[in-house]
């Protein structure tokens, strides 16, 4: 058991614990399980809470104090999901006792990083989404007033109060429409058909708030880490802030796995390549390697010949491609750096061709 690092288990093993326990707190509800298989499905949320239990001690006495506190959400939920189940075997009697491992479902999502990033969209976007909120609720209690108003001597039993229509009200504007309260009147009737487009118009704001938020956050994410490659290329280490944006723009990053085959020999080139980490092996007559730094496939893009030679990944390696459209913007941001390119071209061309 002390070979297992528990405060390491893999967000899919979390997930898969945390399934179990649910399904088996599900099955537990069913009438019919008793006697020694309501003892196994017990004893199974035993072990996975076991587990958790093991995780947690780990996490807290052996790791650092350090990466506890860098870990705070992640050890709050470990914390939670251990401290509820138990509470609940010793304050809570009867079948009731495996509901509350229903806290279990926060255990898939405490390492997520979509939770992450949801969290700095909303935080981001929070002013227009409570702007669209704010207009959600007036619409809605304009809307339970109206139909108040309408349907009070109609359906007294449905729309007999503001709070009565505020149901029907909720139903109409998110489009739901479970036909559980209808007008009766025209007048009301005119009323849903408005509440319903009002809905659609608020839910699509919504929708186009949070999509905003989660593109514009991705590609904040994509150009801070395209940054930190190009900026470990030498070939750019010298150039200004406004050089390299133009770059990291233009870059696309690429991981190729060792062995995988990154351009063969006979086909058009369009893109050439920098080497940001790892090695590749260019399969020319004398064999060679390119490491970190270096960067290949510029005489298709120059020249517009086929690829001369195959090259592969040695090793792992990560990649920054570079295609012809964007060469010739390079080649006008950033002369220099597409004056070295065409040099190191011309002298490989003069000796074995690599690509």
């Amino acid at each position: 058991m002390s070979a297992l690092s528990f405060s390491k288990i893999s967000a899919s093993l979390n997930a898969l614990l945390a399934a179990i326990g649910l399904l088996t707190v599900a099955a537990l509800t069913t009438p019919d399980i008793t006697g020694q298989t309501r003892l196994i499905l017990e004893a199974l949320l035993v072990g996975v809470w076991a587990v958790y239990v093991l995780q947690l001690i780990e996490t807290l006495v052996i790791h650092r104090a350090k990466d506890v506190r860098g870990r705070a959400p992640e050890i709050a939920v470990d914390i939670l999901a251990v401290l509820v189940p138990l509470a609940a075997f010793l304050l809570v009697r009867g079948r009731d006792q495996s509901l509350y491992c229903a806290i279990w479902l926060l255990k898939p999502l405490r390492g997520s990083t979509f939770f992450r990033l949801l969290g700095r969209v909303l935080t981001k976007e929070a002013r227009n989404l409570i702007g669209v909120t704010s207009i959600f609720g007036i619409v809605l209690f304009a809307a339970a007033l109206a139909a108040y108003i309408i349907e009070r001597d109609v359906q007294p039993d449905k729309f007999g109060s503001i709070p009565l229509a505020m149901w029907w009200a909720v139903t109409t504007l998110s489009t739901t429409g479970y036909g559980d309260e209808i007008p009766q009147s025209f007048a009301g009737r005119i009323l849903a058909g408005l509440v319903m487009m009002s809905g659609i118009g608020i839910f699509a704001l919504w929708a186009g708030i949070l999509a905003t938020g989660f593109y514009e956050e991705v590609r904040r994410q994509d150009f801070v880490r395209n940054w930190q490659l190009v900026a470990g290329v030498p070939l750019f280490q010298k150039l200004g802030s406004g050089a390299l944006i133009e770059i990291v723009r233009a870059l696309r990053p690429r991981i190729v796995p060792a062995g995988g085959i990154i351009c063969r020999k006979g086909e058009a080139g369009d893109q050439m390549y920098f080497i940001v980490e790892g090695r590749v092996s260019v399969a020319t007559p004398n064999p060679v390697e390119l490491g970190s730094g270096s960067f290949f496939g510029e005489m298709a893009l120059i020249t517009g010949e086929p690829r001369s030679a195959t090259v592969s990944a040695a090793t792992e390696v990560s990649l920054l491609s570079l295609y012809a459209s964007d060469f010739q913007m390079l080649s006008s941001s950033s002369p220099e750096i597409a004056e070295i390119i065409r040099q190191t071209a011309l002298e490989r061309r003069g000796a074995a061709p690599k690509s």
